[in-house]
């Protein structure tokens, strides 16, 4: 039986589970987001249904505020809560609503010892802005109230873009919907791309929803995501004993993936200036005397009570003050209500497992900044300016062109056998390792020259990268006609299907190489060392792969060379120019 809408015990049977949203690169746990429980319980058909009653009847906004405190009352109950946010979600259609929600809520805050800046408030695209809303006002007043704003559902709903431009939020949420298999769907992989890049731009972090699987969750932070949240990580609970602060799973993930950007994170390291940040929280005689005692410096960074960067206050946003008569005793008065939030400015942030490429694109994309903020896990580290950021793209250029074949631009001995070595340290994962060589390559140079012979290597060269890319694999060029692909967490069968489909893509597309009359023969005529006349087949690919199975024994970047070696001319002699060598018993 559904419960009367203007019951006043309308929640006292619901409740409120939590999930995790974790950092994409540490499994530190960044929030919770709370999600209503028991609806169905007390007659609903659906959470949904349940808060479309409560707006009919006028009550919504009212059962919103009493949920909120069952949140919050969750949340405060976690001993690691004050290094972690709660989300909430707020229903688009009370933002219309008399009533000061965002005051309402601070109180609540209050009661439980929960600071303002904790509070991320999810704005879902499911219900479009209702006609005659001030947005910008109303977001711009929960934002002075020290509370953060998220876009939830993005890319599903009715607002879009429109919501996006408004809000100017500080988390932008992906729907599931473009998560979920998205590594088999080239399309969703470029939305969520251009998506993430937009984010980015306008300063927001990207919230990956709904990811269950190990490939969902490599695409996402291949792509640039910087937290996930879903089944991958944890289900929603109403058990909250069970959260966690840290997630070694999803540690364990981004250790897998790691290594494109270890070098990066080391060049970063090396240009990140380490200012002391400023706590929000901080009295502004004390930011006056800051700014006195470091006369070289023209901002400081801002920090909340978690260490997560709010932005950064600048000397120019305080001369008003600085320079007129009685202006500091004036803003130190705290009956005139300005403290440090009201004059921190948005700052550009990014994390410094990302690549050199996306902080600059990060940097590049806000006009007069100063830098750009530098974070681990979304807790403040250190800030990058402008010309160290030139310095770090610099280095990163000069390092990759020395460990680059020149010809096909893909990682060259040095960087395969770092790859090669870690893979081998990871035990407890199943890995791949294959060596690709060309068959008949010689007489192909010997009859259309170097040049056409090149084209063949470009070619093989570019089908590699696009496969390793989708495989979410490592790809080298050892040189000459030989290449190497690492499969990290792919089955066997899954990465040999990628290797066949290499030889047959790679077979077809040289064929268009040979003159008329040479393919029709399938073979050309030339002569071997020894100078006999000889026919040789058209030119194709042979692969060699060794399988470790997790937990496989010791073996070493020389041991996998040998067993490469060992099974080369089996590959070439194979129907199907592939041989898979498992040396670990299963």
């Amino acid at each position: 039986m559904t419960r009367r809408i203007d019951d006043p015990h309308i929640t006292d049977g619901l409740t409120m589970a939590l999930q995790p949203v974790v950092g994409i690169h540490s499994g530190d746990c960044h929030g919770y987001e709370a999600l209503l429980r028991g609806t169905e319980a007390a007659g609903f058909e659906s959470i949904q249904a349940f808060f479309d009653h409560c707006h009919a009847a006028g009550c919504l906004a009212e059962v919103e505020l009493a949920l909120r405190d069952k949140a919050v009352a969750a949340f405060a109950s976690l001993a690691h809560h004050p290094r972690t946010k709660l989300f909430l979600n707020i229903d688009n259609r009370v933002l219309s609503i008399e009533g000061d929600s965002a005051r309402r809520t601070r109180a609540i805050l209050d009661r439980y010892g929960v600071p303002d800046s904790a509070v991320v408030f999810e704005i879902s695209e499911r219900h479009p802005l209702e006609d005659g809303l001030d947005a910008v006002a109303t977001f711009r007043h929960f934002k002075r109230q020290g509370f953060r704003l998220a876009i939830d559902d993005f890319g599903t709903g009715f607002s879009g873009l429109q919501l996006l431009y408004y809000s100017e939020p500080d988390y932008l949420k992906i729907d599931r919907f473009f998560v979920a298999d998205i590594a088999a769907d080239s399309k969703k992989k470029v939305f969520l791309a251009h998506i993430v890049t937009i984010a980015h731009l306008l300063g927001a972090v990207v919230v990956a929803e709904g990811v269950e699987t190990e490939r969902e969750f490599r695409i996402c932070k291949e792509i640039g995501c910087d937290m996930v949240q879903g089944w991958l990580v944890q289900r929603p609970t109403v058990q909250w004993a069970e959260m966690l602060s840290h997630y070694p799973e999803i540690e364990r993930l981004a250790r897998q993936d790691r290594r494109a950007g270890t070098s990066d994170q080391r060049i970063i390291a090396d240009q990140i200036a380490r200012p002391e940040p400023l706590a929000l929280d901080t009295p502004m005689e004390k930011v006056f005397e800051r700014f006195r005692a470091d006369k070289s410096a023209t901002f400081f960074p801002v920090v909340d009570g978690a260490g997560a960067p709010v932005g950064i206050v600048r000397d120019q946003e305080l001369k008003d003050y600085t320079y007129s008569p009685f202006g500091r005793e004036l803003i130190a008065n705290k009956c005139l209500g300005r403290s440090l939030k009201d004059f921190a400015v948005r700052c550009p942030v990014a994390d410094i497992a990302a690549k050199a490429e996306q902080i600059l694109e990060a940097y590049s994309a806000v006009e007069r900044t100063e830098g750009i903020l530098i974070v681990d896990d979304m807790r403040y580290v250190g800030f990058l300016s402008a010309d160290s950021l030139l310095r770090v793209i610099n280095e990163k250029n000069l390092a990759t062109a020395r460990d680059q074949n020149p010809l096909t631009r893909l990682p060259g001995n040095a960087r395969i056998l770092s790859w090669v070595c870690e893979a081998l340290e990871n035990r407890a994962q199943a890995c791949l390792l294959a060596y690709f060589d060309f068959d008949n390559f010689k007489p192909f140079n010997d009859k259309y020259g170097f040049r056409l012979g090149d084209r063949a290597i470009l070619v093989f060269g570019d089908l590699l990268a696009k496969a390793m890319a989708a495989a979410g694999g490592f790809a080298g060029h050892i040189g000459g006609d030989d290449f190497f692909a690492g499969f990290l967490g792919e089955s066997a069968d899954s990465a040999a299907d990628t290797c066949r489909k290499l030889i047959a893509d790679f077979a077809h597309d040289v064929e268009s190489f040979y003159d008329d009359e040479t393919r029709g023969r399938g073979h050309i005529v030339g002569q071997d060392r020894l100078g006999n006349t000889v026919r040789f087949p058209l030119m194709t690919v042979s692969c060699v792969a060794v399988h470790l199975t997790p937990g496989c024994g010791t073996c070493s970047s020389d041991d996998i060379s040998r067993l490469l070696a060992d099974h080369k001319k089996a590959a070439k002699q194979a129907a199907d120019h592939l041989v898979i060598v498992h040396p670990c018993p299963n």
